[in-house]
């Protein structure tokens, strides 16, 4: 028994039952998505057993991506967490077989309360999809299971379902990655985009030298800030900069007249710059772009401080 093999049929099983949903997608879904972005309350997602775990992902997905949303267990909604649902909140109830018990006694509250139902189920005909406001149609032909018993194409089938609605609110909200962001503070994502220059610069004690220091005064200087690089500046501007590099270059190529040299011979004109406000992306965009180390970190040209590679930490 070959068991890439198997690993490969599950694949083809799954890749296509996903396709074939296309095929189901009615004007329910079209609807749905929008009275979902109308809506002034929440999205509720619930569903018992794989369906609940799904439903669960589902309501992650749509709440960091701009739908207010959580999942609701629908044995504890029937004990007591129906309060949580207001009238104006709409419910995604999710069942496979749309017969679940659990999630069809939830119905007679929720029409009572006259709050919109989308229903995912993958029998059209069911209890629940005749009771839906909408319905969308999950039904796979297929299990991955070789016992046609364990959910498994039937769950990934309601998991693309669940980020078609994430995805097509995203773009009717012209949801940003700066929005993502502002609900991933915590991660890379949101590091990079929350995160300012003027965040993680080094602006005390930064390496300084004008442009007539002599080449004992640079190496100093270099050595001294630990940054790899001498700032030259002419008041409150910066007019160079001279790296390591530049000065083990000048001593191959200016070994007789090497120790007469000022910083005003040695050093870069252009060196990289970025804004105090600049985000972090645009910080690594040009690190990368330029192949450097260090950014100066400047105002009209007046300096704030250093950012250096390692300083990122993403």
């Amino acid at each position: 028994m070959n068991i890439n093999e198997i690993a490969k049929e599950v694949f083809l099983i799954e890749s296509i039952e996903i396709a074939n949903l296309a095929q189901y997608l009615t004007s329910d879904f079209e609807k749905a998505v929008k009275d979902i972005l109308k809506c002034q309350g929440k999205l509720i997602v619930s569903g018992m057993g794989k369906s609940g775990i799904i439903g669960k992902k589902i309501a992650a997905t749509l709440a960091s991506t701009g739908t207010p949303s959580f999942f609701l267990h629908p044995a504890e909604a029937y004990h007591g967490d129906l309060g949580m649902i207001e009238s104006h909140d709409i419910v995604l109830l999710i069942s496979n077989s749309g017969e679940t018990d659990e999630i069809l006694r939830l119905i007679p509250f929720l029409k009572l309360q006259s709050n919109i139902i989308v229903a995912m189920s993958g029998n059209p005909g069911s209890t629940l999809a005749k009771n839906s406001s909408y319905h969308l149609n999950i039904s796979v032909k297929k299990e991955a299971c070789p016992l046609q018993l364990a959910p498994t194409s039937s769950t990934t089938a309601t998991l693309v379902m669940g980020d078609a609605l994430a995805v097509a609110l995203m773009k009717l909200r012209n949801f940003q990655d700066t929005d993502f962001a502002q609900f991933h503070p915590g991660g890379s994502l949101g590091r990079r985009l929350l995160t300012k220059a003027e965040d993680i610069m080094r602006k005390k004690e930064l390496p300084l030298c004008s442009k007539e220091s002599g080449i004992k005064e640079i190496i100093a200087t270099v050595s001294g800030g630990k940054m790899g690089l001498a700032i030259v500046t002419e008041g409150d501007k910066v007019v160079g900069v001279i790296t390591d590099g530049d000065i083990r270059r000048a001593m191959e190529t200016k070994e007789s007249e090497f120790f007469g040299l000022k910083a005003s011979e040695l050093m870069s004109l252009s060196p990289k710059k970025v804004a105090s406000k600049a985000k972090l992306t645009e910080v690594q965009n040009i690190m990368t772009t330029y192949k450097v180390n260090s950014l100066l970190v400047c105002d009209e040209e007046q300096l704030r401080g250093v950012i250096q590679i390692y300083d990122i930490g993403v």
